[in-house]
């Protein structure tokens, strides 16, 4: 009776656990819920007054939040994808955080550096040809290739 007990309760733990991991389609739709909220505070904006550009900036905020609550559930249920070795950076590494515009050397942005799989750790997709997801430390980092300038920073991505 009792490994029964603690069967239901260990079950009872872990289900909720493996229920909130979501799925490549229910990613698109939380986009999809964002990018249509983002359409309405323009058209708020546009035509609208203060209430509904109020409604419409709370309803945005509220679908950031969501997205961001799903991304992170995924994370913690698939931590082993977000733990990578160690980081070796290019010679004369030393981590500092860096903020968008930051200029980047270019042996910080060469191809062993480059995160070829972005869709694995639900990045969103470069801009074709010039854009590279790039590791730097713990860090993911959105870099222009023609001038090494960061376009999108994810501190602490990586474990």
């Amino acid at each position: 009776m009792r490994k029964f007990i603690l069967a239901a309760v260990a079950a009872a733990t872990l289900v909720p656990t493996f229920a909130t991991a979501q799925s490549y389609g229910e990613v698109r739709r939380s986009d999809r819920e964002v990018r249509q909220s983002q359409r309405e505070l323009q058209q708020a904006r546009r035509y609208g007054d203060r209430g509904d550009v109020r409604e419409a900036r709370r309803e945005l905020r509220e679908d950031r939040q969501e997205r961001r609550e799903d991304w992170r559930d995924y994370r913690r249920s698939h931590a082993n994808v977000y733990r990578r070795p160690a980081y070796v950076g290019p010679r004369g590494y030393r981590y500092r955080p860096i903020n968008v515009g930051h200029r980047f050397a270019p042996q910080y942005y060469g191809r062993n550096y480059w995160i070829n799989d972005y869709q694995t750790y639900r990045l969103p997709r470069p801009g074709f040809g010039y854009q590279r997801w790039v590791r730097y430390g713990r860090d993911v980092v959105l870099v222009d290739t023609r001038n090494g300038r960061v376009a999108q920073v994810n501190n602490g991505f990586f474990y």
